[in-house]
């Protein structure tokens, strides 16, 4: 019978009902939906060398120096002396003064407003907890997929109008080539949260520092906050800002999220953070930060102590240059990929200040590209689709791979596209 587990010679009827939000959601997450996709490929053609440039997981080894350390303090842990149990839930406070003194110097923002987390998708989760079901929220088109199934998960999906028309609860703000990647704020309604993610992911596309600067004015004329994620601000090669917090204004109304899983390779070791300044304040006066802390304190019992110490050798003068020579690796092979699209006519953008490739084949449904590149050459991409209705005819290519991988990658797609 539905829904019923039989146990021994009871049978138990369940009366909890499913959470209705579920039901609103998509049949299936991206990523594992590209997953089983693979795996039904490989039951096709056994012997096919599949080449991934889908899901974005590093491959590169870790730098020596930045693996010793974690091995070094996991040994430590077998003594009597060196045996550590739980740290702060808000993290190692070494680390959360290496990280606001690097990643934010000079930009004013305190080790105390730094939390250390699993990474930045967990934190997304959180903040989402932070806010409530009641919270309205708007996200870039295309977006990381993420921030949409957690906003309907938590049940922002009230009667919200859109310029668009109604959908759930959540506005879509169109960032594509024909508007510089950047929303036009006068065609969006206010919302309370503004998620925005630069290096953007999918389309790779940072944000200038007169577009942060217009997102911060919207959200302090709104009244809304900033979700600002800059996990890939490492990848950035110009003179676009790294953090949220180099425009001035931006600890009033913003939040922001970061990881090391592309910085440092940490993808399997899961170690983030996220920035809540003192300065950031609910309508009724009461400080966010202290919110963010107890649910930080009520749902997570802090990092692993073995990724802190990690992440405090990344930030090492040593360990930020081991991270840089790291990057340069995916960055060179975002070139190689970029000059190959690029050179057989099609519409190239991203590449330069992140890790991923964003391609256009106008006419052609996103789904139909990844399957016929799938099909003809056993290469992953992702659907530009997946990533929301503004990636309708676009493929996300991902630099993470080996240079033999990318160059064999390169060679196949010539053949097939060229």
């Amino acid at each position: 019978m539905k829904n019923k587990v039989k146990m021994g010679a009871i049978v138990c009827q369940l009366r909890v009902a499913r959470n209705a939000n579920m039901e609103k959601l998509q049949n299936g997450y991206l990523f594992p939906e590209i997953g089983m996709r693979q795996i039904m490929h490989m039951e096709k053609y056994p012997n096919a060398k599949i080449i991934s440039l889908g899901i974005g997981d590093t491959t590169e080894p870790l730098p020596v120096f930045i693996a010793s350390a974690m091995s070094k303090y996991s040994h430590q842990l077998s003594t009597k002396e060196g045996y550590q149990g739980y740290g702060a839930e808000q993290g190692n406070k070494e680390l959360r003064k290496a990280i606001a003194a690097t990643m934010y110097k000079d930009m004013g923002i305190r080790d105390t407003e730094v939390f250390i987390s699993d990474g930045a998708q967990c934190d997304i989760s959180r903040i989402q907890l932070l806010f409530g079901s009641n919270a309205t929220v708007a996200v870039q088109d295309p977006t990381f997929p993420a921030y949409v199934d957690s906003s309907i998960i938590m049940g922002q999906t009230g009667e919200y109008m859109s310029h668009t028309g109604k959908y759930g609860g959540i506005e879509y703000m169109k960032c594509g080539p024909e508007n510089m990647f950047f929303p036009d704020f006068a065609g969006v309604p206010r919302t309370d949260i503004i998620f925005f993610c630069s290096p953007n992911n999918p389309t790779g596309h940072a944000a200038a520092r007169e577009q942060l600067e217009q997102l911060v004015e919207v959200a302090t004329r709104n009244g809304s906050v900033i979700v600002y994620d800059s996990s890939y601000s490492d990848y950035i090669s110009d003179e676009s800002p790294t953090s949220i917090y180099e425009i001035p204004g931006a600890k009033e109304v913003a939040i922001e999220i970061s990881s090391f899983s592309k910085l440092a390779g940490f993808t399997g070791i899961r170690l983030g953070w996220t920035v809540v300044p003192h300065e950031l304040s609910y309508s009724n006066g009461f400080p966010v930060h202290k919110d963010f802390d107890r649910i930080v304190c009520t749902c997570f019992n802090g990092a692993s102590n073995i990724a802190q110490r990690g992440g405090l050798a990344c930030l090492s003068k040593e360990g930020r240059k081991a991270t840089k020579n790291l990057i340069e690796v995916y960055k060179e092979n975002a070139r190689v990929l970029t000059d190959t699209f690029a050179s057989m006519g099609l519409e190239v953008y991203g590449g330069t200040n992140s890790p991923y490739v964003w391609v256009y084949f106008p006419g052609r449904k996103s789904w139909d590209v990844f399957t016929e590149i799938l099909e003809k050459t056993h290469i992953i991409t992702v659907p530009g689709t997946g990533f929301g209705l503004g990636g309708e005819g676009f493929i996300r290519v991902s630099s993470f791979n080996t240079r033999e991988c990318i160059q064999e990658a390169c060679h196949r797609l010539q053949n097939f596209l060229g």
